[in-house]
């Protein structure tokens, strides 16, 4: 029985910087699909073993075995699409976009290799084409909601922060647990001086998942945004609390507790984060304003002076 999985298990730390927000994995969005082992043909067990690797991180082992399960029977849809996945963990763009071109060769209404296609070009940049991808994805299959996350995502790459919303919007609508859009939509609406919207988006992927750090982050974010600076640093504090070595979130609550003018304490928040992270630019920064604000112009100067350093200035 062919099974739709929401998300791929496989934690890709390598693709959150560069394809997603903070804190949300880029599997987020990657359906694997697997086959119940009933009486399997040899294809079928490579194929079952390369997916076992593939959520391990075992991402080359993967790729050996689903390429032997194609060796074996080179029209196995499914091990095209695994293939595809394991090689989005590599940030293998193009080899992922082949495969999941083979696979919707092979059956061209299957709305998860459009779907994984769609974030494989995406991971690329060609943003029109993943929307494209996506869209087909939701023509075939408008009760799937990962292509709408997907396309979301491409649509606030490309500044489109309204359609990127509707589009989390429709996500949620689809599947009201999946804490990641909560915080995808949040973004989106932080972005366009929605400041309560995201906050009780934020909040609501708190309750789903309250030991996540970054929503505490992110909520924090907003709330300070809007001013309400002793909510912002009950939410970093919270963050910090999760997440001990949590350098921005230190940086964070430091800018907030200088608004209210607790500048030694500000200092002491931007130091940590220093210390985590000796090449944190903008928490020298900070406290070189910090610093600066408390009549400690050398002490401002030399911070002020490292953060240029270190941006390249």
């Amino acid at each position: 029985m062919l099974v739709k999985y929401r998300q791929m298990f496989l934690i890709l730390l390598a693709l959150l910087t560069a394809l997603t927000l903070p804190g949300v994995a880029f599997g987020d969005y990657i359906t694997i699909t697997r086959l119940t082992p009933v009486a399997e043909p040899e294809w079928e067990v490579y194929n079952r073993l390369g997916v076992a690797k593939l959520v391990n991180s075992d991402l080359d082992g993967a790729i050996a075995d689903f390429s032997k399960a194609l060796e074996l029977n080179p029209n196995y849809i499914l091990a095209y699409v695994n293939r595809g996945n394991a090689k989005v963990g590599k940030s293998d763009w193009d080899g992922a976009i082949v495969d999941f071109s083979k696979a919707i060769e092979l059956d061209p209404k299957y709305a998860i290799a459009y779907s994984n296609r769609g974030a494989a070009k995406r991971g690329r940049g060609d943003l029109d084409a993943a929307i494209t991808d996506c869209s087909k994805a939701i023509e075939l299959d408008p009760k799937y909601a990962t292509p709408y996350l997907i396309r979301g995502d491409a649509k606030k790459d490309k500044g489109d922060l309204d359609g990127a919303i509707a589009d989390y919007s429709k996500d949620i609508k689809l599947d009201p647990k999946f804490v990641g859009v909560y915080f995808r939509r949040g973004e989106a609406k932080k972005e366009k001086g929605d400041l309560d919207g995201a906050t009780v988006d934020f909040s609501k992927a708190i309750k789903l998942k309250p030991k996540t750090a970054d929503d505490y982050r992110n909520r924090g974010n907003a709330r300070r945004a809007k001013g309400d600076l002793d909510g912002a640093i009950t939410d970093y504090s919270t963050a910090i609390e999760l997440r001990p070595k949590f350098t921005a979130a230190y940086n964070d609550r430091g800018e907030a507790k200088r608004g209210k003018g607790d500048l030694d304490a500000a200092i002491a928040d931007c130091s940590k984060a220093i210390e985590l992270d000796p090449k944190y630019a903008i928490a020298y920064s900070n406290r070189g304003v910090a610093k600066k604000e408390k009549g400690d112009l050398a002490g401002a100067d030399e911070d002020l002076a490292q953060a240029a350093k270190l941006r390249g200035r």
